[in-house]
């Protein structure tokens, strides 16, 4: 079974700073490990938000081969909100109906979602999704958008994923 890379990135300036603890970060980890049945390497960042930052930082991940990066944070609509404008920058291809489907799923839930400017694309192997920052949030749109993420891996020629059915259900094409 395939090893996986996983970057975890928390956009924000209060954590980064160690104003308080960074518990979206830890929430995606712990996602990952109920949906993967994969050994997997995590690469943890907590940074400000700070667009060129943002993007240093996506970059450095996709040049380590990270076969997905999850980002947390900043993608509302406050002036220090920048994790979209980040991902799409080091992005060679965007996908927005991860967006839309996250935006979907948490209005179920909250009515400010239409506020989220989530988003995902493909930067160089890696698959970068732009998550909220609260843990309950997180947990929600992964489930929504995770059962594509493993066949999407595999189209860009990142690591064979392999999920953990009583967890989630994800989906490939019959060959």
């Amino acid at each position: 079974m395939d090893k996986i890379k996983i970057g975890v990135v928390t956009t924000s300036d209060r954590a980064s700073a160690g104003i308080y603890e960074d518990i979206s970060g830890k929430a995606i980890i712990d996602v990952m490990g109920e949906y993967l049945l994969n050994e997997c390497e995590y690469e943890y960042r907590c940074i400000p938000d700070e667009q060129n930052i943002i993007e240093d930082t996506l970059k450095e991940l996709a040049n380590i081969n990270c076969d997905l990066i999850v980002t947390t944070g900043g993608t509302g609509p406050a002036i220090r909100d920048v994790t979209t404008e980040a991902t799409e920058a080091v992005c060679q291809k965007l996908l927005p109906g991860f967006g839309e489907q996250m935006r979907a799923v948490s209005l179920a839930f909250v009515p400010t979602a239409i506020l989220s400017r989530q988003t995902a694309g493909i930067c160089d192997k890696s698959l970068i999704i732009n998550l909220p920052g609260k843990p309950k949030s997180i947990k929600e749109c992964l489930d929504a958008v995770f059962p594509a993420v493993p066949y999407c891996i595999d189209l860009i020629g990142g690591s064979y994923m392999e999920a953990n059915s009583e967890n989630i259900k994800i989906f490939r094409p019959k060959a």
